[in-house]
């Protein structure tokens, strides 16, 4: 759908406005919205709302046909109890709007639903929620098939109806089509067969990405990450005949001093667990082990359509994880870029050993601050479920407000994440006889001590951990990628060039 805005006021009526089909919103106590009081001029709205032919519950809808001068139809919404709209209400409102509008014959549409009366939500918050469901509800995951699955029908262009269509509106509304578009871009590649979706392929991604959006993109190889002695990272392809790509991409929109944001992501694009292989069932959902990667993509890609004044650097360590007679071992022991030793215990608990040689590289860009965004833990899916990506930074001054500001992106967008805790208890259970560190920590923890264990490597700079395996993608029936975390993300730079 494409999205405009538009402000309806006396000298611009929406009861005058010309579209195929208005929008607007009715409540469970019979009252209406400022929108369908102004098109209540015949006083059929409210008679529907009277009779009970629509209750006005969060979800509802009723169609009505108009003849004569402005719109040609109505859509009744149901939004709730009261005016004081829940988040939850409005969604489900939304929801029901954009599966109204498919099934109509118009072309076009305003949305004329009540934007700034959600409760703790500002009009940013509402257009972004409007744009990103809508793109929800057209997104395919048809792309392999043979057999292209039907277009979508019904309505193509949207008009939101605002309050004044000044420069904030403008810019929230850009904003919000960015983020869906990095959402779109994100779920596309976790949703793409692994033999497709290659490091190479991640890599060729992000030539795209700086083609169009003018970054600077650098793509090392594995001579290259040999000579930096990246170890550690290394020793995770060593079973694979894919080549590892470590991905650069550089957004320098910010004044040329100023210190980078660094976003690194994790891009195993298949994970078998190497020699301490997985089970089978659900192995084909390993695909999605670099949602880290897809997700600085999809954000990069968000990034080139703000044109952000802030300098953001995006890293990749991106390979497969294979087992062969070159695979590492439990066991071994390999030398990290930073040089502290690292003795793999498990070759399942791979992704900490590519984000280490990633973490330790980006100390030489100075930054600000740095996120690394990882399916890192299955005990963050055991700790939190599916609901919030798990948060860890440090508790000093500086890493308490890095968290706050992603706390509160999370909380802005609805992308939510929930903090758990670093602390030099945790690092005992890391230690190891042979070398400075072991892979994995002795039961409990998991997803903390995995946390401890990239903390070893972040010591020289501000550093936060988002470790997204529990909502990065969805199984089942509604299985595919979800694009999280780029509303956060999105939003924590937004907020930071602001």
């Amino acid at each position: 759908m494409d999205f405009s805005i538009k402000a309806f006021d006396t000298k611009n009526p929406i009861a005058a406005a010309k579209s195929g089909c208005i929008a607007v919103a009715v409540f469970e106590n019979k009252k209406l919205s400022q929108a369908a009081k102004a098109l209540d001029q015949d006083g059929d709205i409210s008679a529907a709302l009277k009779s009970g032919d629509i209750t006005g519950k969060p979800g509802t809808t009723l169609l009505l046909r108009r003849s004569g001068g402005g719109a040609e139809r109505v859509l009744l919404v149901g939004m709730g109890a009261d005016e004081t709209i829940s988040e939850k209400s409005f969604t489900s409102a939304v929801g029901a709007t954009l599966k109204a509008f498919t099934q109509l014959g118009a072309a076009d549409a305003i949305i004329a639903l009540p934007l700034t009366d959600v409760k703790e939500r500002d009009l940013g918050w509402g257009l972004r929620a409007i744009v990103c469901a809508a793109h929800e509800s057209v997104f395919r995951t048809d792309g392999q098939k043979s057999k292209k699955d039907p277009a979508p029908t019904g309505v193509r262009k949207v008009t939101l109806a605002v309050a004044s269509a000044d420069s904030r509106a403008k810019t929230a509304l850009a904003q919000a089509e960015a983020i869906a578009n990095g959402m779109d871009l994100t779920k596309e590649l976790g949703n793409l067969s692994a033999n497709v979706c290659t490091p190479t392929y991640l890599a060729n991604t992000a030539r795209k990405l700086a083609k169009e959006y003018q970054f600077d993109v650098e793509v090392l190889e594995r001579k290259q990450l040999e000579a930096l002695k990246m170890g550690s990272f290394l020793s995770v392809t060593n079973g694979s005949d894919e080549p590892p790509k470590f991905i650069v991409l550089k957004h320098m929109g910010g004044k040329s001093k100023d210190a980078p944001v660094v976003l690194v992501g994790k891009g195993i694009t298949f994970d078998t667990g190497g020699i301490s292989i997985k089970p089978g069932p659900a192995m084909d959902e390993m695909k999605y082990d670099m949602c880290g990667a897809a997700s600085v993509l999809g954000t990069f890609r968000a990034l080139g359509e703000m044109d952000l004044k802030l300098n953001v650097i995006g890293v990749i360590a991106a390979c497969e994880n294979m087992p062969s007679g070159r695979a590492t071992k439990p066991g071994d022991i390999v030398t990290s870029m930073n040089g502290l030793t690292i003795e793999v215990l498990n070759t399942d608990a791979e992704g900490r050993l590519v984000l280490c040689d990633a973490l330790t590289y980006a100390e030489r860009f100075k930054p600000a601050a740095v996120v690394d965004i990882a399916t890192l833990t299955g005990a963050c899916i055991v700790a939190l479920g599916h609901h919030n990506s798990g948060l860890f930074t440090r508790g000093d001054d500086a890493h308490e407000a890095l968290a706050r500001e992603l706390l509160d992106a999370g909380r802005q967008t609805g992308d939510t994440a929930w903090r758990l805790p670093i602390e030099e208890a945790y690092n005992e259970q890391l230690k190891s006889n042979f070398a400075d560190l072991g892979n994995i920590g002795s039961p409990g923890g998991a997803s903390v001590t995995a946390a401890c264990f990239l903390e070893n490597f972040t010591r020289s700079y501000t550093w936060a951990h988002l470790d997204i395996a529990g909502t990065a993608w969805k199984s089942g029936g509604a299985k595919g990628a979800t694009g999280r975390p780029v509303p956060l993300l999105s939003t924590f730079l937004i907020n930071r060039a602001q």
